[in-house]
């Protein structure tokens, strides 16, 4: 074996996963707490499916990479 290899880096350092852990699941919380208001409020017969998966989509992207944030901030590297 000529190479040993070479280290892997994260390409966010690790002094910002606190900051986009909160960030991204606080907006992720308010994307899903307008879509909980929307289901709600609207009636069965005036809702969009298009804005209901963009809605859905956005919340579940930022609650995703939030949640991921906050699994590396607290030292379970996945």
């Amino acid at each position: 074996m000529a190479d040993a290899g070479t280290a892997l880096y994260s390409p966010v350092p690790e002094g910002l996963y606190p900051f986009l852990s909160i960030s991204l699941l606080t907006v992720g919380l308010m994307v899903a707490a307008y879509f909980f208001i929307y289901e709600v409020t609207t009636s069965k017969f005036s809702r969009s499916l298009v804005h209901e998966l963009l809605t859905s989509g956005v919340a579940s992207l930022f609650l995703g990479f939030g949640s991921l944030f906050l699994l590396l901030w607290t030292g379970v590297y996945v």
